[in-house]
């Protein structure tokens, strides 16, 4: 996984304007508003070769300044557990203030690495005058200007000489397949792991958020291994109100980038919910293999003979373009059907590693264009000349045609339609790219 840095320091020192340079976007909201920053943002970035996850750690509005104290010292205590390098700001042109002495009492007390850094540097006088926080007992600080962008260099510099894992780019690329165990608070998820693994290697308790951290365990199954990774809960940003939930949802995020697999895990008993369709998109953007699993199947009443197809179809009308995910209903608590989980998954990352030949794509390309001809636009018919499959892992295939920006979308999922109806591809979102020949 990516290392984290995270951005500390008291409100109004520049924390989301350091952010923004540094992931080079304008996620973060800046104001000179004090303590405009409520919620916590975080963003990739890419420095000398090395990838690495930002966190803006949030401001504060509160009444007294005793809050304002409880507040940034549980950022600071927040930021030392869950990351790599902090950074720590404070602003050279209020000069030291005694909750950035506050704040450096904690961090000089742990063993991560803190860089001080020095924002609103942004003159020569400010540049100088910022040798006065030596005060807070850190041996180097870097001066900056974050809205200029001036000495950002250096500090990048100096974060990636401190981060673990520098030479990851050289790395022999991992094996064994990841599989997430992704969904809502309080669904199973810990539960489903430990009914896998058959084992209490993870904690599993009826308070929704009791996992905090992604939790890896490793799993042999028909001579294959496999990292199966418990994750938090995932919330709506407007319910993440507290720092520990908010890094446990950078860790979530983070769980679901980097596996093969997301096991989508929905409460039978509570049903599908909105959460669980932004799971599954975030999910298919980032083209990982997917499974919907319904936990707690044992305890839905009165089962008919068709109410799981029932469920099932209830499930695809809220998701219409995702027909190719599989469902499975299972229990973690009686064990039932949760096997089928690793058959599936097996089955789906063959399904993402699957590669189609060019010549057998072309032939069945020019087929389905003969059922149902493309359509004429601005008084030319559009062509697909040929296709190839450029990518697998997951698959992407690439269309050469004329007019492509001219294709519409009806037409696009009929093609996808045709290559699901004969490879199938189940579990799997396909990329398609069409290009100009």
């Amino acid at each position: 996984m990516n290392s984290i840095v995270s951005i500390v320091g008291r409100p109004n020192v520049g924390k989301s304007t350091l952010f923004n340079r540094m992931v080079g976007s304008r996620d973060a909201i800046v104001h000179d508003e004090f303590g405009v920053t409520r919620d916590r943002h975080y963003g990739e970035t890419f420095w000398n070769g090395l990838n690495f996850t930002v966190i803006d750690t949030g401001g504060y509005l509160p009444d007294e300044m005793d809050v304002i104290y409880q507040g940034v010292r549980e950022q600071a205590n927040i930021a030392m557990e869950e990351s790599d390098l902090i950074l720590f700001v404070v602003d050279t042109a209020d000069g030291v203030n005694p909750l950035d002495e506050s704040v450096a009492q904690i961090l000089r007390e742990q063993e991560k690495p803190v860089l001080l850094v020095v924002n609103k540097a942004d003159n020569e006088h400010r540049m100088m005058s910022s040798a006065e926080f030596y005060s807070l007992g850190f041996d180097e600080l870097y001066p900056v200007s974050a809205i200029s962008g001036t000495g950002t260099g250096e500090l990048m510099d100096k974060i990636v000489d401190l981060l673990p894992g520098q030479d990851r780019a050289e790395e022999v690329e991992r094996q064994e397949p990841k599989i997430a165990f992704v969904g809502r608070p309080n669904v199973g998820k810990s539960s489903m792991v430990n009914a896998l693994v058959k084992s209490e290697r993870c904690i599993v308790t009826e308070i929704p958020g009791t996992t905090r951290d992604a939790i890896d365990s490793e799993i042999q199954y028909e001579d294959e291994t496999y990292i199966l990774v418990d994750t938090a809960g995932l919330r709506k940003k407007a319910k993440v109100r507290g720092n520990i939930e908010f890094y446990s949802n950078v860790r979530t995020d983070r769980a679901l980038r980097e596996c093969d697999v997301a096991i989508v895990i929905v409460d039978a008993m509570q049903g599908f919910e909105e959460q669980d369709k932004r799971i599954i998109r975030e999910a298919a953007r980032l083209n990982k293999g997917i499974i919907i699993v319904l936990n707690k199947w044992d305890t839905v009443p009165e089962k008919e003979t068709n109410l799981f197809k029932e469920f099932q179809e209830y499930v695809y009308e809220r998701i219409p373009m995702m027909r190719y995910i599989p469902i499975i209903s299972t229990s973690a608590l009686t064990g039932q059907r949760v096997d089928r989980i690793l058959e599936t998954a097996r089955q789906v990352i063959l399904e993402r590693k699957k590669k189609i030949s060019t010549p057998d794509l072309n032939d069945y390309l020019a087929k389905f264009i003969q059922e149902r001809p493309l359509p004429m636009k601005r008084g030319k018919k559009l062509k697909i000349q040929y296709a190839t499959q450029v990518k697998s892992s997951p698959p992407v295939f690439k269309f050469f045609m004329n007019n492509p920006e001219e294709l519409p979308p009806n037409y696009r999922r009929f093609i996808e339609k045709k290559l699901r109806d004969q490879y199938q591809f189940t579990g799997v979102p396909i990329t398609m790219v069409f290009r100009q020949k």
